[in-house]
């Protein structure tokens, strides 16, 4: 495990010159159908929310995937959250280093559970084994050539022990580990994680967030079978571009990048 990375001693010297330090501002929802949208709502309507709020719900009923997809979760069981960042350092460009530091936090607040089987699918998934442990959905706003903010949505299974038949492939917390957790001392120990990862973005630690995370990318130089087009293909992801298109390498020289929904894991 990368000291510089996932070391907790460091968060609060990192956070506390930095003058962030996430969830700081906890607003709790018995019931929403999306902490994005409530976000999102709220922020339209010029409520006044400090860098680093977060909304969580107890029940979130219509929790949103990528590209339109829907997060189902049971009621009082998962880590069901969105939080505010206004990352105005960096152009828009740059939008999936944020992306690579929200997972890197999930995975730094993982690690001390459950250990080397957890893996980021990209773009958005968190896996333990071959198994769903959770997902990230970053909806941005931008102003011109300014990032005005993000919403990052954060959706984590933990104590829910069964799925419908169309999450066949989610897990828990509590399925791998046989224990039943406290969310709100999770969201704490969560809430760290993202305060250090965002320090350490704020800070300029591009390429050792970027090395961190391709070391912890599911199937990375494995030899791995992707649907493309309708076709089953073999392939080995060997890097991540700076815009965030995964590159895969098919052999004979034929190496190719694609964007989300435009190559299917296998």
């Amino acid at each position: 495990m990368n000291s510089f990375l996932f070391n907790a001693t460091k968060t609060l010297q990192s956070n506390t010159f930095l003058g962030l330090i996430v969830g700081e501002n906890i607003i709790t929802l018995q019931r929403v159908n999306s902490t994005n949208d409530y976000l999102k709502d709220n922020l339209s309507n010029s409520t006044p929310y400090r860098e680093g709020t977060v909304i969580m719900a107890e029940d979130q009923y219509a929790g949103k995937g990528q590209v339109g997809g829907i997060w189902k979760s049971e009621a009082g069981k998962n880590l069901t959250i969105s939080v505010l960042f206004n990352p105005v350092f960096l152009a828009p460009k740059d939008q999936f280093r944020l992306n690579i530091a929200i997972s890197l936090a999930i995975m730094q607040f993982l690690l001390p559970h459950l250990g080397d089987g957890l893996r980021i699918k990209w773009p958005n998934d968190i896996y333990y084994g071959e198994k769903k442990l959770g997902g990230i959905l970053i909806e941005n706003s931008i102003r011109g050539k300014l990032w005005k903010h993000a919403i990052v949505g954060i959706g984590l299974n933990i104590n829910q022990t069964h799925f419908d038949i169309y999450h066949s492939k989610a897990c828990s917390l509590k399925q791998l580990l046989k224990q039943t957790f406290d969310i709100k001392l999770l969201l704490t120990e969560l809430c760290h994680a993202l305060s250090h990862q965002y320090a350490l973005l704020k800070q300029g630690a591009i390429a050792e967030q970027k090395a961190a995370y391709k070391r912890h990318l599911y199937r990375f130089q494995t030899n791995s079978r992707f649907t493309i087009d309708g076709q089953v293909v073999n392939g080995s992801i060997i890097d991540v571009t700076d815009e965030g298109r995964l590159v895969v390498d098919f052999g004979e020289n034929r190496v190719s990048d694609f964007g989300i929904k435009e190559l299917v894991f296998s």
